[in-house]
């Protein structure tokens, strides 16, 4: 804080924060909402801590990084109230002529009921002293918050202004250590990470940051032939100083064949991180081998209480961090925390709220009363009548690992990640923690910009082998009685692939479910090799060959158009379609449409109704870089479908069977030592 005026601010827990210098309209909704009749915008500090207003405007902070998401903080925290603090310079009784005695602004303080419906909490005018600063404080009790809400501040400027600095406060100090960081300048110094890639085990953290046991961490970050986001994301870590100053040490395992250490702007993060940067070379083991070689190394080269896990091709909002780590350290017991996700490609929208685990069909999916794919330049936290659900507190049993801090002691209770490669890893680890008594929370504010799911392919292309078979095996630790659900989803999936000409996606899942049925141990083998086999599996299928361009083809006939466009509605008109798609599929294939297609599928109409009533097809892929050509072949299709019906009757008769060598194996397959084989660490 940069005033002496007496405060009840103790420990920061979110910073108020700004757009970064020349951020479009739609972004700066995530900060602040201006009103369309001041005479000029807000403009940040480069710091983003402070920002200078016009006089006679009107500033809502109702907004995604700068409201306080109460209802988590009441449910997840030890805190009863929480402490706003807004410093301002401005012209007032320093000054002489028109403007003496005037406040500068004034500071209106506001929560929301689960409804979304708006109530003043309290407000009054900021009076500057001798020295031009004003501060408005307020303390408010959380006690409102049972089931959702938030708080935030409305500022409405008299002459120009200088909010210098804002935040959301603790009034006491957290239990798991003390003097939570304040300052930005402080604990620069302190004992690091004193290895810089070695993984010498005599290397530990003892203390970093301002001194406190509890506000330090280590940041693990895998990453594999993706230098250029992973170099930002290190960087990242850097440009703000009171991020800078709580990390411990920064793990990345580079996985790929492109090394970081050779990209442009690797030196100069590098630099900045000094001896607390350790890379680690392995061989491509996916997100799991990369996260439990994180963990790992955190258990064995720092003495961090917190271990924060991100991936490589996101975008970062610093504070978040700080966040993060504050809430873990007011929490009333040891806990995951999760950050949302915001769409890297159309950044203003909140693309992931939560998710739970749908136990019926045993797979995640989002959260009751969530809002999928939320617009805040379109809709902010303000409007009741279009984002009533963000004012909803959401509970869920997991997060995905673009963001989310875990304890260091969940680490040592339950072990580390399953080798799973890829899909399910973070799920079965916070199934796993809750078994054992650490929830997850998903928490508003706490967020990473990624790319949207609905720009992969990743239902279809080789990750759906490791979405079936780490479902199976994780399905198999967590669940009881029949599977019926989940098998029933899996025909229906295998019907929906088969109409849809994806005979590659079927083929690599009846190989799931043969890894699968091979047992724990199998599992493990195939880490460093499953993807390459799966690799191989879609060679055969033209469906998995991409192309640069549909125009590498000759013309399509045109025949086939209409039907990506028209889409049936209604019952009538969608059973009309099923049956002109059965009865095209049980005949052969003209094999002249395999030479010449009969249309260009964008993603968008490349639908059941239309791929199964043609025989060839091109269809863009999910990001727009290319085409695949879907050929309709009637004998590939039965013989996929009676392999899949084989496998899934098999399936049936053995999950019993598997659950107990799943569940026998467990302990071993997340130990440190198994992993220590598998990293060849002696």
């Amino acid at each position: 804080m940069t005033s002496a005026h007496p405060t009840k601010a103790v420990s920061l827990l979110q910073r108020v924060i700004f757009p970064r210098p020349g951020e479009p309209l739609d972004v700066r909704s995530l900060y602040l909402v201006e009103s369309e009749s001041n005479s000029s915008r807000a403009h940040a500090s480069d710091d983003r801590t402070s920002v200078t207003l016009s006089g006679e405007s009107e500033v809502s902070f109702a907004t995604y990084f700068n409201a306080f998401a109460a209802s988590y903080w009441r449910r997840w925290s030890v805190l009863e109230s929480v402490v706003l603090r807004v410093e301002v310079r401005g012209a007032g009784s320093a000054a002489s002529g028109p403007n003496a005695n005037r406040a500068p602004a004034r500071v209106d303080l506001y929560r929301s009921k689960i409804d979304g419906s708006r109530i003043a909490i309290g407000g009054d005018l900021v009076q500057v002293g001798s020295d031009g600063i004003g501060v408005f404080e307020f303390e408010t009790d959380l006690g409102p918050f049972e089931d959702g809400g938030w708080i935030w501040f409305d500022v409405t400027t008299d002459t120009d202004t200088e909010i210098i600095a804002g935040g959301w406060y603790a009034p006491i100090e957290p239990t798991s250590g003390s003097n939570n960081v304040t300052d930005a300048g402080s604990g620069a110094s302190g004992s690091r990470v004193t290895d810089a890639g070695s993984g010498a085990s005599g290397s530990r953290v003892t203390d970093a940051g301002s001194g406190a046991s509890g506000s330090r961490v280590t940041v693990g970050i895998p990453t594999f032939n993706r230098p250029a986001d992973a170099v930002a994301a290190l960087a990242a870590l850097t440009s703000d100083p009171l991020v800078d100053a709580v990390v411990d040490a920064v793990l990345m395992p580079d996985q790929g064949t492109r090394k970081v250490v050779d990209q442009d702007g690797y030196t100069e993060a590098a630099e900045r991180l000094g001896d607390r940067l350790h890379i680690f070379d392995q061989g491509n083991l996916g997100g799991s081998g990369g996260y439990s070689r994180i963990m790992y190394e955190a258990l064995r080269l720092t003495d961090s209480p917190y271990v924060l896990y991100m991936d490589d091709d996101i975008m970062i909002e610093p504070d978040s961090i700080l966040r993060a780590l504050a809430l873990s350290r007011f929490a009333k017991s040891p806990m995951l925390v999760g950050g949302q996700m915001l769409n890297l490609q159309d950044r203003s929208h909140l693309h992931c709220m939560g998710e739970v685990i749908d136990r019926h069909r045993f797979m995640w999916t989002a959260a009751p009363f969530v809002e999928y794919d939320h617009d805040f330049s379109k809709y902010p936290l303000s409007d009741r009548d279009n984002s009533k659900n963000l004012h909803r507190r959401i509970d869920v049993e997991g997060n995905g690992w673009w963001m989310c801090m875990i304890p260091r002691e969940v680490a040592e209770t339950v072990g580390l990640p399953m080798p799973l490669f890829i899909k399910w890893d973070d799920w079965e680890f916070a199934l796993r923690a809750e078994r054992a008594g650490y929830p997850t929370a998903t928490i508003p504010g706490i967020a990473i910009w990624h790319m949207a799911w609905s720009d992969k392919d990743d239902a279809i292309d080789w990750q759906a082998y490791f979405h079936l078979r780490n479902r199976l095996v994780v399905a198999s630790i967590y669940t009881e009685g029949s599977i019926d659900g989940i098998l029933t989803s899996m025909a229906k999936a295998t019907a929906k692939h088969l109409l849809c000409l994806e005979y590659s996606t079927v083929a690599i899942q009846n190989e799931a479910i043969r890894d699968f049925l091979a047992g724990p141990d199998h599992i493990r083998s195939l880490l460093p090799t499953a993807l390459g086999k799966v690799a191989e599996i879609r060679k055969g299928y033209p469906d998995a060959v991409v192309l640069p361009s549909a125009t590498d083809l000759p013309t399509t006939t045109g025949e086939a158009t209409a039907l990506g466009v028209n889409e049936p509605k209604g019952p009538i008109a969608k059973a009309k379609a099923l049956a002109a798609a059965v009865v095209n599929n049980v005949r052969p294939a003209d094999p002249r449409h395999h030479s010449v297609p009969q249309a260009n599928y964008p993603p968008i109409e490349a639908r059941w109704f239309s791929l199964g009533r043609v025989d060839g097809v091109t269809v863009t892929t999910a990001d727009g870089r290319g085409v695949v050509y879907r050929q309709r072949d009637r004998d590939t299709m039965i013989a996929l479908g009676r392999e899949s019906a084989s496998l899934v009757k098999q399936l049936r008769d053995e999950f019993e069977a598997k659950r107990g060598e799943y569940r026998a194996a467990h302990d071993d397959l997340v130990s440190k030592e198994s992993w220590a084989r598998v990293f060849g660490i002696d």
